[in-house]
């Protein structure tokens, strides 16, 4: 670690004689770290919005969301431009477009709740956590990518816990809502748990790609 940032020092990277050759014009680890921190800081100001006791416009919450999106096109821009990258080309550009799908499924959710007038009940709450939780894990997992592998596999496995539990959630309160006798509530609840189980989605999709990530860089 680093004393004075606290972040991963970038050492005992694995540099080919093509990277001397053709020298990385962008630092694509760093543009997707800073994309993930700044969807944690999204996904947090979603949680805050959720626990407000009077539900505002999210108006503060689609703003930051619209900000995330801009890191998302400027890193597709420089992987236009780069000719070399320091992992499969692809795959970086899966990654950030995963990462983005978390926080815009968040704000969709924000969204619709106010605009259907939809208060939060714990199953919203428990997979806005998990959802919280597993991203704090993609931003551990980004800072590591190409520096320490184990630490990359460690925080997948921690993140695909909470993939798990909002798959759980949303089996068990999808289930309870077709018991349900109010129709038009059971259809607003149906659209909102179905965006948070789409948001976990692209959670597993992320962890997935870094997963590959590690392996093609073993």
């Amino acid at each position: 670690m680093d004393e004075k940032t606290n972040e991963p020092k970038k050492t005992g990277k694995k540099r080919s004689i093509f990277d001397s050759i053709f020298p990385q014009k962008y630092d694509f680890e760093a543009m997707l770290v800073e994309q993930a921190e700044s969807t944690f800081a999204g996904m947090e100001m979603f949680i805050q919005w959720i626990n407000e006791e009077t539900l505002t416009p999210p108006d503060a919450l689609i703003s930051v969301g619209s900000e995330v999106d801009l890191l998302r096109y400027k890193l597709e821009a420089r992987l236009i431009e780069a000719f070399s990258t320091p992992f499969n080309r692809q795959d970086i550009y899966m990654l950030s477009r995963n990462i983005d799908y978390i926080l815009n499924y968040a704000v969709e959710t924000a969204r619709e709740m106010h605009a259907f007038n939809v208060s939060p009940d714990e199953p919203i709450r428990e997979m806005s956590l998990s959802l919280l939780h597993g991203t704090r894990h993609v931003v551990e997992g980004t800072r590591y990518l190409g520096i320490d592998n184990g630490r990359v596999e460690d925080s997948i496995r921690k993140g695909r816990r909470h993939v798990h539990i909002i798959e759980d959630h949303y089996i068990t309160c999808m289930a309870d809502l077709f018991c349900s006798d109010d129709a038009m509530n059971a259809m607003k609840k149906r659209e909102i748990y179905h965006h948070l189980r789409d948001a976990g989605k692209a959670l597993r999709i992320t962890l997935y790609i870094m997963h590959k990530v590690v392996v093609g860089l073993a």
